[in-house]
């Protein structure tokens, strides 16, 4: 039997509170096709306003810039505003 290390448990927790759980996934991350500006701004509002109320956000924020994700809206910030974030850790 392996034994779970304690961070592990503590991202599975923040992972399970998070308020992007559920149907409203897929605003979160782009589609396998083409999308229009348009259409990727309305998305990513959408996935924002989830992530102003989610109880987990900075948790979920950190994860993303700690493995530095290149997709999706993490913690209410897309892969361009994250950069910065990840550039600063990097040097």
């Amino acid at each position: 039997m392996a034994v779970r290390r304690p961070e592990r448990r503590i991202r599975e927790r923040w992972q399970t509170d998070a308020a992007c759980r559920g149907p409203e996934a897929s605003v979160f991350f782009p589609p396998t096709f083409p999308e229009r500006r348009d259409d990727r701004e309305v998305r990513e509002r959408q996935a924002k306003m989830i992530c102003a109320s989610c109880p987990v956000r900075l948790d979920c924020l950190e994860h993303a810039v700690n493995i530095r994700e290149q997709h999706g809206i993490w913690g209410g910030l897309n892969e361009n505003e994250r950069r910065p974030l990840m550039e600063s850790r990097a040097g």
